[in-house]
């Protein structure tokens, strides 16, 4: 899975030199606790999500595609199941937060109909938040 988040967020590590949240995460840990579901593209991890409850709000904190898969919908298909996944929690509605310069994400999450709460630095990054009422 490391090897994954690190491959879909290489790109953007180029663009501004810092390394994001995901590529530091402990996922066993987070696999333990059961916040990260996948997708497989023949017989491996072709794709990722991490879904963080929180009080009234389930947080998407990660969305991570094989960039060999980018353009096939598996981000959006993993994007839908979040939203079904929030529902199914009995949460109302679905944040997250993405870099400014991450404006391929940030177009994506507009067509599926997030809007934009706010902008915040935090920890040297360029925040984008974003809330799609389900």
């Amino acid at each position: 899975m490391e090897a994954l988040v690190h491959a879909a967020y290489a790109p953007y590590v180029l663009r501004n030199g810092l390394i994001p949240g995901p590529m530091r995460d402990d996922y066993g840990a987070l696999i333990d606790d059961g916040r990260v579901h996948v997708v497989e593209r023949d017989g491996k991890i072709g794709g990722l999500i991490v879904l963080l409850p929180q009080a009234g709000i389930m947080l998407l904190d990660n969305v991570a595609v094989d960039p060999a898969l980018h353009g096939t919908g598996l981000g959006r298909q993993l994007l839908i199941f979040a939203e079904e996944a929030a529902r199914a929690s009995g949460y109302g509605a679905i944040r997250l937060y993405t870099q400014e310069i991450m404006i391929e994400n940030i177009a994506l999450y507009i067509r599926i109909g997030y809007r934009e709460t706010h902008r915040v630095e935090e920890k040297g990054l360029k925040r984008i938040y974003m809330l799609k009422v389900l």
